[in-house]
């Protein structure tokens, strides 16, 4: 955690289930990101890595648990009976905005100019003036390193200019939490760098994170705690040093080892 963090949580997570028709894709979830932390989820694909993100700004309506985003539970609210009652659409707008989330693909508006698909959501959803909107924008493109591509539709920029600019997107919209999943898997690998400095830059200026990858050296360099999921679960967490240098599991010594393979040239980048 940054040493100028505030250390509050930002989300709790408390005996999180979720289940897709028969299979159960999350089970017993617990976990906390606290205030200007970076908290890297690592593991196999089809461990629940992708469907935990999505339940936290509920694009997954979980079916047990607990999700709080700033101390306000996501999914539901109270209800006068037994169960819970879902909330409306109009009161999840609120809590979702307090979230940005960046996905493996860009889901760039085609027709709109880089600057264009930047002031959107500011505009739209933070009912921000256009003026202020396109400052905000160009600030965040420009650091992104995207401020000579103002007018460029997404067809004319490479993969990495694209995830750049769905990053500048996100933080736009000054998230207290920012979901990252598997943000490089779609770019060749030489344009991988370019988009995971934007995001260790964004770290080290205490922007708090939540992020999915299997780069696992990116895991190592960013974040501040690790947790490897396996089948639903939960099954390890602690800082870098603990997870890398010494993993309790065999599981996890066996998964991290198909990486050092990859790494060394023997074999593809595992994602399983």
């Amino acid at each position: 955690m940054r040493p100028d963090a505030d250390g509050r949580p930002v989300v709790e997570i408390r005996g999180l289930g979720k289940s897709f028709g028969t299979n159960r894709v999350l089970q017993g979830v617990d976990l906390e990101v606290r205030a200007g932390e970076v908290v890297t989820i690592i593991g196999p694909s089809g461990s629940g890595k992708t469907t935990l993100l999505r339940c936290i700004n509920l694009l997954e309506l979980y079916d047990e648990g607990s999700i709080r985003l700033d101390g306000v539970e996501v999914g539901y609210r109270a209800s006068e009976g037994p169960g819970r009652v879902r909330r409306s659409e109009r009161e999840l707008a609120p809590i979702r905005a307090k979230t940005g989330m960046v996905f493996q693909m860009f889901y760039l508006f085609p027709h709109l100019t880089t600057l264009q698909n930047v002031m959107l959501g500011l505009v739209k959803v933070r009912k921000k003036p256009k003026a202020e909107a396109r400052r905000i924008a160009e600030h965040w493109l420009g650091r992104v390193g995207l401020g000579h591509k103002l007018d460029s539709l997404p067809a004319q920029l490479s993969g990495g200019q694209q995830q750049r600019v769905g990053i500048a997107r996100a933080v736009a919209m000054e998230p207290m939490l920012l979901l990252l999943d598997e943000i490089t898997s779609a770019l060749d690998p030489e344009l991988v760098g370019e988009v995971l400095a934007v995001v260790h830059e964004l770290a080290d200026e205490g922007m708090t994170m939540l992020v999915v990858t299997h780069e696992m050296s990116f895991a190592r360099e960013v974040s501040d705690r690790v947790v490897f999921m396996d089948g639903g679960r939960i099954t390890a967490a602690g800082p870098p040093s603990k997870i890398f240098d010494r993993p309790e599991s065999d599981r996890l010594r066996t998964f991290l080892a198909r990486f050092d393979q990859a790494r060394l040239g023997r074999g593809p980048i595992p994602t399983d």
